[in-house]
């Protein structure tokens, strides 16, 4: 790990930028858990309160609506204030949200909590991402987003299984109960650990959200971060146990474990990235040419759990969620082709366009899938149309972004926009 070797002299030691490290990454962690244990959740909800896919949808994506608002303004503020003074901030925002969903009794008022929620973490990746894109060297910010991901997916692997196992100690109030104190201990850590100010409070705040959006790089890779990366974390952290347990027939538990093994295999995929993508940089290997040639590979599995229907499980799922993780590269090539005083509003203005896909994907499969069965289709024929579409979605992403390869618009990291 090179430490110091960003473009603001804040000297780290080692020790000191490990326990750094750590401190975002609890943090992550409970804010990835809190984002797909709906998932594991679902039957109980539409048991205990009678919800209907579309409203799982529309209560799993509030939690990316709320996430998705903050970006924009959470981009400012992190290269204004720096990354621990915000993410203090919005984690009491996160415990708040917690407490309240642990007491709500309507779909109105758990949808307001779980906005709350998704708003109080919204700083949880782009916080260290903002900060290490001052403190490390490229490679070394690569092996840190993948290794960031990587705690995000055991956060999902623990709102799988063990959440399951828990259930019947604490109830799903008590479990949010547990995850409001768990979010001021990482609290906690993080007002100990990170760095107190630093580069970004003094990087020049001049650059517009307009002249990131017209970026070549932004524009060749944002319809991947709506509907390719959106759309995994959408069906990761909800809809891949709806399809288990109503078109695979799993039971609640047996979903739980296909769950868990399918952000086990996530977590070992980001593990993996994290060791592989700093030597393949050094060998000349670019984040856009893995894309470009081996994101096809996960629409193709895409096709093949379409067309098993039943007969595609928990492992089709994660095969296809594992060939999925290459388009996760998309969010440090953005953050690198820009400057460093206008990193945190790079990664949050493309973090929410990723989060506003995983939104409107999770919903509108919901969505999808009703109006299907309304339209007389059955329940396995409506999911797999609704999957079909968002398939076709994807497809057309990853054409957009070979066509503007081609037109030679991805420019060199660290290239101001324009």
């Amino acid at each position: 790990m090179t430490v110091g070797a960003g473009t603001a002299a804040m000297p780290v030691r080692l020790q000191q930028a490990v326990a750094v490290v750590l401190a975002f990454a609890f943090a992550y962690f409970l804010s990835a858990l809190l984002r797909a244990v709906t998932a594991t959740l679902a039957p109980v909800f539409s048991s205990e309160l009678g919800l209907q896919p579309a409203d799982l949808g529309l209560l799993a994506g509030a939690y990316f609506l709320g996430f998705a608002a903050m970006q924009l303004p959470l981009g400012r503020a992190l290269d204004r204030f720096g990354a621990r003074r915000v993410l203090l901030v919005l984690l009491s925002g996160a415990v708040l949200g917690c407490l309240a969903f642990a007491q709500a009794e309507t779909l109105t008022s758990l949808i307001a909590a779980r906005l709350l929620i998704g708003m109080g973490v919204s700083a949880c990746l782009m916080a260290p991402l903002t900060c290490y894109r001052h403190l490390f060297d490229t490679s070394t910010q690569l092996r840190l987003n993948s290794w960031m991901l990587m705690t995000g997916s055991l956060g999902m692997l623990a709102s799988t299984l063990p959440v399951q196992l828990l259930l019947p100690l604490t109830g799903w109030r008590g479990l949010f109960n547990v995850l409001a104190a768990l979010l001021v201990m990482a609290m906690a850590f993080v007002a100990w650990h990170a760095p107190r100010g630093g580069p970004a409070t003094d990087a020049p705040c001049a650059g517009s959200y307009r002249d990131i959006a017209r970026h070549p790089s932004f524009v060749a890779m944002a319809p991947l971060g709506f509907f390719n990366y959106g759309g995994l974390i959408a069906i990761q952290s909800l809809w891949a146990g709806p399809w288990l347990t109503q078109v695979g027939r799993y039971s609640a538990v047996q979903a739980a474990e296909g769950l868990f093994a399918i952000n086990l295999i996530m977590l070992c995929a980001f593990m993996t990235w994290g060791v592989v993508m700093p030597r393949l940089v050094r060998r000349g290997v670019q984040a856009q040419q893995l894309i470009t040639w081996g994101l096809p590979a996960s629409l193709l599995a895409l096709a093949w759990i379409v067309a098993l229907g039943p007969a595609a499980g928990a492992l089709h799922w994660a095969l296809w969620c594992l060939l999925s993780t290459l388009v996760s590269l998309s969010q440090p090539a953005v953050g690198q082709a820009f400057a460093a005083a206008l990193a945190g509003r790079a990664l949050s203005a493309f973090n929410l366009v990723i989060f506003a896909g995983v939104f409107c994907v999770q919903w509108g499969i919901g969505l999808g899938i009703d109006a299907l069965a309304a339209a007389g289709w059955g329940k396995v024929a409506s999911f797999q149309g609704a999957m079909a579409a968002f398939g076709l979605c994807c497809a057309l992403s990853h054409a957009w972004f070979v066509w503007r390869q081609r037109r030679m618009l991805i420019i060199a990291p660290d290239i101001p926009p324009r």
